[in-house]
């Protein structure tokens, strides 16, 4: 017979196997749901800033269209409004963007934010860099407004 008396040990033993294998588990999970809505919204703000700049009259309208159409859908997915930047390029047409034929490409990058570092950690937690590129056709034929006819 043993002298020792084994009632309560269960309860131990369960409270270690949650901080050891489900607090991590919960963890892992939050960061994998945060950078995944991270994830959608810098594809939906390349989308977005493409299809803005494309319908713009000018490059100087697209670029402030652009920019202002990405933030909208970084805030709409709940992201901050800092630490993103946007990059526009065009081929074949580098200088004029809307000529007919060109391909507006847009490149948004963002980062990240790991849950609960910055306040576990102090200053300066761990983020993780999205980017995301949306590529728009300008039509090759354009309608030419203000000319009369004939």
């Amino acid at each position: 017979m043993s002298g020792r008396d084994e009632r309560g040990s269960g309860l131990i033993e369960l409270v270690w196997l949650t901080l050891i294998l489900i607090v991590p588990l919960i963890y892992v999970v939050l960061t994998v749901f945060s950078v995944q809505r991270g994830a959608l919204a810098t594809g939906a703000a390349a989308r977005a800033a493409g299809r803005a700049y494309a319908l713009a009259p000018s490059d100087q309208a697209g670029a402030a269209r652009a920019r202002a159409a990405a933030l909208q859908a970084l805030s709409d997915q709940g992201q901050t409004s800092d630490g993103w930047s946007l990059e526009v390029s065009c081929t074949p047409h580098p200088q004029a963007c809307h000529e007919g034929g060109s391909v507006i490409t847009v490149v948004v990058h963002t980062q990240v934010g790991l849950p609960l570092l910055p306040t576990l950690l102090g200053v300066g937690g761990g983020a993780i860099r999205l980017d995301a590129t949306s590529t728009v056709p300008v039509g090759e034929y354009q309608a030419v407004t203000g000319v009369a006819p004939g």
